[in-house]
């Protein structure tokens, strides 16, 4: 079984957006190689819009990303990046190549031994 990572990407080739600003996730299933697939886009209500922070939007986000392993952006703020961590959802920033960076996680989780998650 892989390991399910939310990725802010505008175009599904770089991780390019900010998390505030995302109005989906790419998902991806990522294998201890580095190998992944992707599952597609999750759509989700823009957590910082004119004037708003977002707080009617956090259900949604955190409903969208409660398989996931993990998310990684281009960049979010202190306060959303407790909010997700304390909701169980590490946070990594890390603009560059999706693929570069799902490489580099799948490096870290096997020097970290984390364990892939149980086939259902």
């Amino acid at each position: 079984m892989a390991w399910r990572i939310a990725i802010t990407s505008a175009d599904d080739v770089l991780i390019n957006q900010h998390f505030g600003h995302a109005r989906w996730f790419v998902i991806r299933d990522l294998e201890a190689d580095g190998t992944s697939v992707s599952l597609g886009r999750r759509e989700i209500p823009q957590v910082c819009g004119p004037g708003d922070h977002g707080e009617s939007a956090w259900p949604a986000v955190v409903e969208a990303l409660k398989d996931c392993k993990a998310l990684i952006t281009a960049k979010i703020g202190p306060g959303p990046r407790k909010r997700l961590e304390l909701a169980g959802i590490p946070v990594y920033e890390q603009p560059s190549p999706i693929d570069e960076a799902l490489n580099m996680l799948a490096l870290y989780y096997k020097r970290a031994k984390v364990r892939q998650p149980a086939a259902i």
